[in-house]
């Protein structure tokens, strides 16, 4: 009977032991899931704080996938806008303008134009704003423009040997120009600053499609100067080898700025901001360098 009892008494705290196994495993497998579940959620948490910190310039880019951006240009116009050697448009205000759409995540769409024709193309649409070596002074009323960011100066470009050293030695010249161009209106304007008066001694002022055009006159002996932005003469001396000087002496200083149809402030506020932006991270300074306009451009880090 002893033995009977002691048998039932070992059964019973054997099946108390397994209990307490199972129970224990129980207790650990849920311990082990919701310290997975804590890990998960943390980790969730951190990649949520990530996201954040890259965020806003990921979330813009985002916000803009699918929206195309159309810079209306003049592909004959290096250091600005040209057709490199690979037959791919490209220059300072082309990359400028990649770099803006990179921001906002946007297909930057690159159309050439006739310079004649660009209110044409802005005021119907076909563009989204003229981006250009495009000069804001005198034109205030007529666009929209963003802030300035290059320095610029009208200038007259001779040859080396032609004799012509001022502005006074160009009376009863041949002097060429670019059709709708800032230096064509500075010529033909009367007001203050304005140089009608110098364009009212020349032989005859002719306009040009595009300043590589006019060079090639001028090269030939049909023209004798040519008024045309620094920026690009500066260019156009380089590339072109020895055979014609800038004269000293400068026609007028004037600004480069984005112009937008009139009104289109929401746009022109964008792209202010992102031009701040790539001042702020050194790319705007980096392609002045490259350009080699890095004396000119006056858009700065803040």
């Amino acid at each position: 009977m002893k033995k009977k009892v002691i048998s039932v008494l070992l059964a019973s705290a054997m099946v108390m032991s397994m209990f307490a196994g199972c129970g224990k495993k129980a207790d650990d497998t849920a311990a082990d899931t919701a310290q997975e579940e804590n890990k998960d959620s943390a980790a969730e948490d951190a990649a949520d704080e990530t996201a954040d910190t890259e965020g806003t310039d990921a979330g813009e880019a985002e916000e803009g996938a699918g929206k195309t951006f159309t810079v209306g240009f003049d592909a004959e116009y290096p250091p600005y806008g040209f057709m490199d050697e690979n037959g791919e448009y490209t220059g300072f205000d082309l990359e400028l303008a990649q770099a803006v759409c990179d921001l906002e995540g946007w297909e930057l769409v690159k159309k050439p134009i006739n310079w004649d024709s660009k209110d044409m193309e802005l005021n119907s649409g076909s563009i989204d704003c003229i981006w250009n070596g495009f000069t804001m002074n005198g034109r205030e009323d007529d666009y929209t423009f963003s802030v300035p960011y290059v320095d610029n100066s009208q200038v007259i470009v001779v040859a080396a040997d032609s004799g012509i050293a001022a502005l006074a030695d160009l009376a009863g010249k041949t002097v060429g120009v670019q059709a709708a161009s800032a230096a064509l209106d500075l010529l033909n304007s009367e007001e203050e600053g304005g140089q009608k008066a110098l364009a009212d001694t020349f032989g005859s002022l002719n306009q040009f499609a595009d300043y590589n055009t006019a060079f090639t006159e001028l090269q030939a002996g049909a023209l004798d100067a040519l008024a045309i932005d620094i920026g690009v003469a500066k260019y156009q001396l380089k590339s072109r080898g020895e055979g014609f000087v800038m004269l000293e002496e400068t026609l007028n200083t004037e600004q480069y700025a984005v112009g937008f149809r009139k009104g289109d402030q929401e746009l022109c506020d964008t792209i202010n901001a992102d031009l701040q932006k790539l001042a702020n991270d050194g790319t705007v300074a980096a392609l002045a360098e490259k350009y080699e306009i890095a004396d000119m451009v006056t858009l700065k880090a803040e």
